[in-house]
């Protein structure tokens, strides 16, 4: 495959040549141009716009076939079409089998999330245990991210959660370890989990290492499928040690077995025939998909997670599932078994590539009949349930964020709201914070925090803070995102709303024009709300405070030069009682909202996220300054240095009152460096 990273992938010279047919040229001709000189071999291709946005990326067995597909707008699909009308440009990337094509084509679609395809939401790692392998006394901790570290890891767990509570009770029933090896390293007496009966102590030679190994393996066969067996040893010491009328050990072991039966009674559907295997199954409803995927490992359930891929109304659930698939497994081990609610195009293709990666036979099922039937089954449930709950929270937001428009004045409900808030003690460490919500809840990828840099501000100055943060905020708007103002937005939006309307009219003919740029959220209503596809600018901006700080906001945006942008502050009722704020908004009088209205409690929660958010972003450059040390600010004092200056004189106070020849008599100080040291505190 070229290139061998698909990271570092850049497409072939002679493909990625600019097109001669001049920059207003797009569609077929533009398709065609690049058809004439594609091989026959399989290989990855990418759809752009004039702009040189990525609309789509797509593999396939034959480069010079597939594309040529394209050249021809009769049969396609209202969304093929007007991924064609739109491109302006294509990059191909040949591979050596149709495999390779196919992981490179999910690494793509994943790194540049091209409007036209399918795309994961919620792309996060999933957490595992890991038994570490590296340490005389092995540990059982959380692992995420690249598999490194010498060890066994079990998982994926579904959720953070799951982990914790598995290895808690794991804990209790082998009593390994779970801290980190320095803090292993500098026991001297056992800690507390000791004490509480979680952990075995080899730190401090409480049981040998030996003892400690058995404990470890009878871990590792539990967390390996051998459950039952490890159970009923457990229950055959603690009945001889019963036998013998060694009661404290009976109990031991009794605590270790009701400890192991929490861990599988938590776990819901533990499969007989089922040992290693992942269970998807997908749910459309609403113009909406679900996609729930079960793991199980070592005939025991890990947990469940539901994710929303952005996908067009046009494609149906098989589709989605297979693009969601090759996503899924990009940066995942596939397990042996992946159980499918609905049976996809190239599912031997996608078995073939999934153990190219994975090192191993991958089948890639849709059962029929039977046990792994009824995962399935129970899987398409909790899609439909998790989807069903999805959409009615999408109504409530909708139907609150109508309230806000309507309460608020504004022209048409909003599809981003940004709240600002400022948080500092005495001035000190001063941070500024926004948040934005929008059509699907809190879009916390789009949050910003800004550290007040500004040297004239006169500590605790509120109003100069807002005046700094909304200045820096909206230049870079200015600079980075003009043409998207809310006025420009909208008033595009209702031309195409017009030419839509006339365009559906008896007689009237097709514009090629209008629909090349028709924006693809025609297709996709929540896609406003995705923090990919989510306006820059925002339809509505709360200030956390009172007239006063209105009045700076709204200065600060007039001298900007904008004018469009609603403004509307927050204060505090009396004694800070939550259902009394008062709002403020320009040209009106101030006024408050019943205590029970639904939408004051859904500000008042907008409110309370830039809080916490502003709190949270004060107290971690707090932490970080409190951490600092006089030392750091020395040039040519790197941490070496510092800790030799730490042991010899015990302070950094001591450190800045000692003279020149004192600081030459630490290791690695020089004359030239001890006088380093001397200036920056005797300026």
């Amino acid at each position: 495959m070229k290139p061998e990273h698909p990271q570092d992938e850049t497409p072939d010279a002679p493909d990625a040549s600019p097109t001669p047919l001049g920059p207003d040229a797009r569609g077929v001709e533009v398709i065609a141009h690049f058809v004439r000189r594609l091989p026959f071999a399989p290989g990855v291709y990418r759809m752009l716009d004039g702009e040189g946005n990525v609309l789509y990326v797509g593999k396939a067995r034959s480069l010079k076939k597939r594309v040529t597909s394209y050249t021809r707008l009769q049969g396609q699909s209202n969304r093929i079409m007007r991924m064609i009308l739109s491109t302006a440009s294509m990059e191909f990337v040949t591979t050596r089998t149709e495999t390779e094509a196919l992981l490179l084509e999910a690494n793509l679609i994943k790194r540049l999330r091209p409007r036209f395809n399918v795309l994961l939401r919620d792309d996060k790692s999933f957490p595992y245990i890991l038994l570490t392998g590296d340490h005389e006394a092995p540990a059982l901790v959380k692992h995420r991210g690249a598999r490194r570290r010498k060890g066994s890891y079990f998982g994926p767990f579904a959720s953070a959660g799951a982990v914790n509570g598995t290895i808690n009770a794991l804990q209790k029933a082998f009593l390994v370890r779970n801290c980190t090896d320095s803090y292993y390293a500098n026991r001297s007496r056992p800690c507390l989990l000791h004490q509480i009966k979680r952990c075995a102590a080899p730190c401090t030679g409480e049981i040998s290492l030996e003892d400690y190994a058995g404990l470890v393996a009878e871990a590792k066969a539990f967390l390996s499928g051998r459950s039952q067996i490890i159970k009923k040893e457990l229950a055959a010491q603690m009945e001889q040690a019963s036998a013998n009328l060694d009661f404290e050990s009976a109990a031991i072991y009794r605590d270790r077995l009701a400890a192991l039966s929490h861990v599988q009674s938590h776990q819901g559907i533990n499969p007989q025939t089922v040992v290693e295997a992942d269970v998807f199954a997908v749910h459309q409803e609403g113009g909406q998909t679900c996609v729930q995927v079960f793991f199980f490992r070592t005939g025991q359930n890990w947990g469940n997670h539901a994710q929303f891929p952005r996908a067009d109304r046009s494609m149906n659930e098989a589709e989605v599932l297979e693009s969601f698939l090759a996503q899924f497994y990009d940066d995942k081990p596939a397990p042996r078994l992946i159980l499918l609610s609905h049976d996809v195009e190239e599912r031997e293709l996608l078995a073939t590539a999934l153990a190219e990666r994975a090192g191993h036979r991958v089948e890639v099922a849709v059962p029929q009949r039977g046990e792994k039937r009824e995962l399935v089954e129970h899987a398409i449930r909790n899609a439909r349930e998790a989807l069903g709950r999805r959409l009615a929270e999408t109504s409530s937001q909708a139907r609150l964020l109508k309230g806000v428009a309507e309460l608020f004045g504004l022209e048409r409900t909003p599809d981003r709201i940004e709240v600002y808030d400022n948080s500092h003690i005495m001035g000190t460490n001063a941070v500024g914070g926004m948040i934005v919500a929008g059509a699907e809840g809190f879009a916390k990828g789009q949050y910003r925090k800004f550290n007040i840099k500004s040297e004239d501000l006169v500590p605790g100055d509120d109003y100069g803070m807002m005046r700094e943060v909304l200045t820096r905020r909206f230049s870079r708007l200015l600079k980075e995102h003009a043409e998207d103002r809310p006025s420009l937005r909208h008033a595009r939006e209702a031309a195409r709303a017009s030419e839509a309307a006339e365009a559906e009219k008896p007689g009237a003919p097709l514009s090629l024009a209008a629909t090349v740029d028709a924006p693809v959220t025609e297709s996709e209503p929540d896609a406003a709300a995705d923090t990919a596809t989510m306006p820059a600018w925002p339809d509505l901006v709360f200030i956390d405070g009172g007239l006063g700080q209105l009045n700076a906001a709204r200065e600060t945006l007039e001298s900007l030069g904008i004018d469009d942008v609603p403004l509307v502050g927050i204060a505090k009722g009396p004694d800070r009682d939550a259902g009394r704020e008062k709002f403020f908004i320009p040209g009106r009088d101030a006024f408050m909202l019943p205590e029970r209205d639904p939408v004051l409690y859904f500000v008042q929660r907008l409110r309370d996220e830039a809080h916490r958010f502003a709190i949270g972003s004060h107290r971690a450059r707090r932490k970080k300054d409190i951490a600092k040390s006089p030392l750091d600010e020395i040039a040519g004092i790197g941490p070496a240095r510092k800790r030799a200056l730490l042991r010899h004189f015990g302070t950094a106070k001591a450190v800045s009152k000692a003279g020149i020849s004192d600081l030459m008599a630490v290791d690695g100080v020089s004359e030239s460096v001890a006088r380093t040291i001397y200036d920056h505190f005797h300026e």
